[in-house]
């Protein structure tokens, strides 16, 4: 809420009031803040009342916008992981047989 005007003085002031988390930025103003701006005649002058009220998140979207809010961390439960007992272990190399090469005698191939 913000009263702007010449309250007591003589001298126009504004005054703050403040309650409270308020998003001030960005697209979730549009959806989250409800605004009105309201001028009253005084005999000292004109006094002007702003008051900004942000909705509460609603998921079914009655009483408040849909979409959550983007700072909003939702921690899920971790899966459950499989334990792996014991790896697999190396099996010995077997013996493979290359194809004969062209040109060299089956005598010079060293595996």
């Amino acid at each position: 809420v913000i009263v702007s005007g010449k309250l007591r003085a003589a001298r126009a002031k504004s005054m703050k009031f403040k309650d409270g988390y308020m998003i001030s930025s960005g697209q979730p103003v549009k959806e989250y803040i409800d605004s009105a701006v309201r001028h009253v005649l005084l005999r000292q002058g004109v006094l002007g009342i702003k008051v900004k009220i942000m909705l509460d998140w609603d998921p079914k979207g009655k009483n408040g916008p849909m979409t959550p809010l983007p700072d909003v961390v939702t921690i899920h439960q971790p899966k459950d992981e499989e334990d792996f007992i014991s790896r697999p272990s190396m099996m010995a190399p077997a013996e493979i047989e290359m194809p004969p090469q062209m040109g060299v005698p089956p005598q010079m191939i060293v595996a």
